[in-house]
């Protein structure tokens, strides 16, 4: 097993590269990652080795759980010495026979020469005669193993930043949700004293009991107080930094912490008519986007 150290939370941009020559063969493994929902790999494997895509994948999937991976394989053999040249007759006669069966068709001069042949694709191939095909495949892993270990570096590394950086928008939504706490009682009193002046001059000539009035407009007073919302929302800026410092596979646990916190941002919103409160939630809001988008470049 080739698994990886576990850390606090990485991105899903990287770069990996790793070469290993043993028994002059020559493995160079490099791989690019960039942001997708799922893990979605894609493998290019020398030919004589393209039946083995599947143990190239199995290795990279210990190191990655999301993320676009491009995973480039090169091959060299440097013994030069213990391979052979193989004959492809069968391939050679059909392009003979084809190109002269485009000559005639076409009423052109058949050129075809014996290095025409010999070039052609696949008619003369280089093989290895007695190398061992297990020992190259764990040389190959070993090598795709040492550049995802590349990878995960990178990638630990830029995830150090966006942990860095969800800590301080998680700091300002603290300082906004405190501002509207602060702003709110003034926001009520002020609403109160409105309706309460409505009504009156509504009201002004008719015989209704003043302690009636003023259980009515409290009644429409405490609909745009916010202090739930808020309470909820301090819970679930507590739960994400305490999830961020925690790491491990965060993805769903924070899609559903935001999905929380917008759900309690628009609540706020649609409440109050406070012009500074209604600041304050798109200020919540706008930054609650750019956490969500954050959060799809995480590879945990």
């Amino acid at each position: 097993m080739y698994g990886a150290k576990k850390i606090m939370i990485r991105s899903m941009t990287g770069f990996g590269r790793a070469v290993v020559t043993e028994n002059d063969r020559k493995f160079t493994v490099e791989l690019k990652s960039v942001n997708h929902r799922y893990l979605d790999m894609s493998v290019r494997l020398p030919k004589k080795f393209a039946i083995y895509d599947s143990e190239v994948r199995n290795v990279v999937k210990e190191y990655a759980i999301r993320g676009k991976v491009e995973i480039s394989v090169s091959y060299e053999d440097l013994s030069k010495s213990d391979t052979d040249l193989v004959y492809n007759e069968k391939l050679a006669e059909e392009y003979f026979n084809y190109g002269k069966m485009i000559a005639e068709k076409f009423s052109l001069r058949n050129d075809i020469a014996v290095s025409t042949i010999m070039r052609s694709p696949d008619v003369l191939t280089m093989t290895d005669s007695d190398s061992d095909e297990e020992e190259l495949v764990e040389v190959l892993k070993k090598t795709v193993a040492l550049a995802c270990k590349q990878l995960v570096e990178t990638r630990s590394a830029e995830g150090e930043n966006l942990l860095k950086d969800f800590l301080e928008k998680l700091d300002f939504m603290q300082e906004t949700v405190d501002n509207i706490a602060k702003r709110s009682p003034a926001s009520i009193a002020e609403y109160r004293a409105k309706i309460e002046e409505k009504v009156r001059e509504l009201l002004a000539n008719t015989d209704i009991d003043n302690n009636r009035i003023a259980a009515e407009v409290t009644m429409y007073a405490d609909k745009v107080c916010v202090d739930e919302e808020l309470v909820r929302l301090k819970s679930h800026i507590n739960t994400m930094r305490n999830e961020l410092k925690k790491g491990g596979e965060l993805g769903k646990r924070l899609d559903f912490v935001t999905q929380e916190m917008n759900r309690e941002s628009n609540t706020i919103l649609s409440k109050c008519s406070d012009i500074a409160i209604s600041n304050y939630g798109i200020d919540l809001k706008t930054t609650i986007e750019r956490l969500e988008n954050r959060f799809r470049m995480l590879n945990n």
